[in-house]
């Protein structure tokens, strides 16, 4: 399990800030976690959270790697807002098994199980995190989520992770865009893969370039690939690969 920071969020304009910056619509905190995104303005992935309303306050949850970014990102947007960013000593615990009083479903997908935050160490219960999210296609932070991403080919929207009716927030132009006047030309897919080769080998078929190989579990992989151009006998170094679905 990657190492998350938890950071809290107080103040009286705090969901208005959020619902203006992030992918999703923040009044969904009334039914539990949200998991979200915050974009560039060209729409490009910059960090992924989950968001949990604590009292009047919110806490979100992020991968450590992406936590002094983010505050830096948020508080460049913070202005005047009545929004203060401070770290917490509280930790995550994840499991697939039964939930802790306190624990919330995680959004992106049943099979993820719950999330919960308290002072005990961070933690989770032996659960195979890559071969769930394998099989589902479930990008993570690092990985498959990359500055180069736009969330809509990595699958934020079958993971609950974008909102097309809240209104505008930083990048909502180019996703909007994608969503209503384009078919997905690029995207993460699980794939079948016989063979050996490393995260971020290059796929090809016939020479040319159709992707890159991801997060791997079993004979199962995800890829990003341009969905025009792949097909059968796809290689990844020594490897085979084979679109699945």
């Amino acid at each position: 399990m990657s190492t998350r920071r938890i950071l809290r969020l107080t103040g009286a304009d705090t969901e208005s800030f959020l619902q203006g910056l992030v992918t999703n619509d923040i009044r969904k905190l009334e039914d539990g976690l949200v998991y979200a995104a915050i974009l560039t303005p060209q729409g490009k992935y910059l960090a992924d959270f989950f968001l949990k309303r604590d009292l009047d306050s919110v806490l979100l949850d992020v991968s450590e790697a992406h936590a002094e970014a983010l505050v830096k990102r948020l508080s460049m947007y913070k202005l005047r807002a009545d929004v203060t960013i401070e770290a917490t000593n509280l930790h995550l615990q994840r499991g697939s098994g039964p939930a802790p009083d306190g624990a919330l479903r995680d959004p992106r997908h049943p099979d993820l199980g719950w999330r919960a935050y308290s002072h005990a160490p961070e933690a989770d219960d032996g659960t195979d995190w890559d071969a769930i999210r394998v099989r589902h296609c479930i990008p993570e932070t690092g990985i498959e989520l990359t500055s180069d991403t736009y969330i809509l080919e990595a699958g934020f929207e079958a993971l609950n992770g974008v909102d097309f009716k809240k209104g505008c927030y930083v990048g909502q132009e180019v996703t909007a865009r994608m969503k209503h006047k384009t078919e997905l030309r690029k995207g993460l897919r699980t794939v079948a893969i016989e063979g050996e080769a490393r995260e971020g080998t290059e796929i090809l078929l016939a020479g040319k370039s159709v992707g890159t190989l991801f997060s791997q579990s079993g004979n199962r992989a995800i890829a990003y690939l341009r969905l025009d151009r792949a097909g059968e006998d796809m290689r990844a170094g020594d490897a085979s690969i084979r679109l699945l679905g």
